[in-house]
C-alpha cells in the first residue's frame, strides 16, 4: 500500500523543477555557457555544472534546450550574431581621410575586445573548438573572411593596389588578433591598448603615405 509514495514524491520533484524553470530563460543559461565557456573552454560547459551554477536542478534544463548540443548550437549563433553586428558598426565607422578611417577602424576594433576581454576568451575557446568540430571551424574562417575583407577595402582607399591593400589587411588583422591575445594575458599594463594602436597604425598605415 505504501508504493505510490515515490510516485508522488517524483510529481513534488518534477513540479519544482518546473518552477525553478519558470525563473530562468534561455538567456540564463546561454549565459552561464558563455561564461563556462572562457573559463574552463567549451570543455567545462556541461549541464550539471551550469545547473549547480544556476543553483537549479539538471532537470530544470530540458525546459529550454532540447540536449547539450542545442546548447552549444543556441550559444555560437548568440555570439556570431553579436560579431556580426558589432562588424556592421565597424563598416559604418569612417572618414574623409583614409589613414584616419584606418585608425578609427583600429581604434574601435580594439576597443570591441578590450572593453570586454571575456569576448576574446570566448574567440578563442570557439576557436579551440573548430579544431574539432567542422562545422565551428568554417564559422570562424567565414568571420576571419568577412573581418579581412573589411580591412581591405578601407586600405584600397589608402594603397590603391588591390594585391598590397589584401597583405595589408591580413597584415591588420593579424595585429589585431595578437593584440588581443596579449591584453588577455593576466597584469598588462593599463596602457598597452595604446602601446599596439600606436605602433599598428604607425607601421601599417601612416607608412603607407
Amino acid at each position: 500500500m505504501a508504493s505510490p509514495a515515490p510516485l508522488r514524491k517524483n510529481a513534488v520533484s518534477a513540479q519544482a523543477d518546473k518552477a525553478l524553470a519558470s525563473r530562468l530563460t534561455p538567456d540564463d543559461w546561454l549565459d552561464a555557457a558563455f561564461r563556462a565557456a572562457v573559463e574552463h573552454g567549451f570543455d567545462g560547459v556541461r549541464i550539471l555544472t551550469l545547473a549547480d551554477t544556476l543553483h537549479v536542478t539538471r532537470g530544470s534544463f530540458y525546459w529550454h534546450f532540447k540536449d547539450h548540443s542545442a546548447l552549444i548550437e543556441a550559444l555560437v549563433a548568440r555570439w556570431q550574431a553579436r560579431e556580426l553586428e558589432a562588424h556592421r558598426r565597424l563598416e559604418q565607422s569612417g572618414s574623409e581621410d583614409p589613414a584616419q578611417a584606418l585608425e578609427i577602424l583600429l581604434d574601435q576594433a580594439l576597443a570591441h575586445g578590450g572593453e570586454d576581454l571575456d569576448n576574446m576568451r570566448f574567440e578563442l575557446a570557439l576557436r579551440a573548438l573548430g579544431r574539432r568540430d567542422g562545422q565551428v571551424a568554417a564559422l570562424m574562417r567565414g568571420m576571419d573572411d568577412l573581418r579581412i575583407a573589411l580591412f581591405k577595402r578601407k586600405f584600397m582607399r589608402l594603397v590603391q593596389d588591390d594585391r598590397a591593400a589584401g597583405e595589408l589587411a591580413t597584415l591588420f588583422y593579424l595585429s589585431v588578433v595578437g593584440s588581443f591575445h596579449a591584453l588577455i594575458q593576466p597584469h598588462m599594463p593599463s596602457a598597452s591598448k595604446q602601446f599596439f594602436l600606436d605602433i599598428i597604425a604607425k607601421y601599417l598605415v601612416h607608412k603607407q603615405g
